[in-house]
Order: structure tokens, then C-alpha cells, then sequence
């Protein structure tokens, strides 16, 4: 007998500093002045942890993803940051959690514009990124063994029968 997945929208609204705030980070460039060639002001930024492990920044160029979930990831040891530099492109979290699953009931979808990143809190579900595009180019900040060590998945689809399908307010993002 097959199971049956369920298939849950989930809307995407456009990030901001405060709905983003219970799962990371939002994080800008902003004109500011310097002083001895560094920031005066480092309200743009945001702290990390990295502390466990050797930081890895990397790129990455993505294939179109559509818009179905069917697996959630979270990191423990880590902050992620992810970012494209030109286009928009959608992420689903839930918020962290003490046993091995998310908050079903909790999962959002976030459309993230191609001028900014993000930096993911520490055990934060986060699937993504998810785009229609033909392609997309991402910039990465995570510990070098992150997806060894760190990498914990909930499959939706085989422990839920469940996926998520992220749609839009009307908004194409292409």
C-alpha cells in the first residue's frame, strides 16, 4: 500500500529585520562612515558563532529548486549565513526545538531579495534556498564540517507524509 503525502502551502512574505528575528538575522548593506579604513558603526552586521569548529565561506551555483519541501535541516554547533547577490529567492523555517522534529504548525516561508543575506540562529529548521530561476548563484558561511557533523534532517515526506509547497501573494520570482 503507498502512502499518501500531503501537500501543505505555506505563503512566503517579504523578509524583514522583525519577522525574520525569531530565526536569525537580517542582514544589509547600508552607507555608513569609516573610521582608520573599518566601520564607525557596525549596526549592519551581525556576531556569529563559529567557535566550534574552522569557519568555510563558499559559493555555490544552484539549479532551479521549484518550491516543494520535503526535508528540513537544523544546525546546532553553528550560525549559517546565505546570501544571493542578485536574486530573489525563498527559504522556509521553523523555529528551534528540543526533540529531533520541527513544529509543523510553525513552519513559515520567507522571500529573501537578492541584495542582502541572511545569517540562520543556531537550530533553527531552515529548508532552502528555493527559487524558479534557471539558476542561482549563493554565498555561504558555515562551519568546514557543518555538513558532516552538523547537519541534522527531518524528512517530511517519510516521517510526516507531509510536504510543503511555498507560494506567493501574487508575486513571480523570476
Amino acid at each position: 500500500m503507498e502512502t499518501q503525502i500531503l501537500s501543505h502551502k505555506v505563503s512566503a512574505e517579504w523578509i524583514t529585520p522583525e519577522n525574520f528575528q525569531p530565526y536569525g538575522q537580517l542582514i544589509t548593506a547600508y552607507d555608513h562612515g569609516t573610521f582608520n579604513g573599518r566601520p564607525s558603526d557596525r549596526s549592519g552586521g551581525v556576531v556569529l558563532n563559529l567557535e566550534n569548529g574552522a569557519p568555510f565561506f563558499w559559493g555555490m551555483r544552484l539549479k532551479k529548486t521549484g518550491r516543494n519541501v520535503d526535508r528540513i535541516v537544523r544546525h546546532l554547533e553553528c550560525n549559517q549565513c546565505i546570501g544571493s547577490i542578485e536574486k530573489d529567492w525563498l527559504i522556509v523555517v521553523a523555529p528551534p526545538t528540543e526533540v529531533e522534529r520541527p513544529e509543523i504548525e510553525k513552519v513559515t516561508a520567507f522571500r529573501i531579495p537578492g541584495n542582502c543575506f541572511i545569517k540562520i540562529g543556531m537550530g533553527v529548521w531552515h529548508a532552502g534556498p528555493y527559487f524558479d530561476h534557471d539558476f542561482v548563484d549563493f554565498y555561504n558561511l558555515e562551519l568546514a564540517d557543518t555538513g558532516d557533523i552538523d547537519y541534522f534532517t527531518h524528512n517530511l515526506s517519510e516521517k510526516d507524509c507531509l510536504e510543503f509547497e511555498i507560494v506567493d501573494s501574487g508575486m513571480d520570482i523570476k
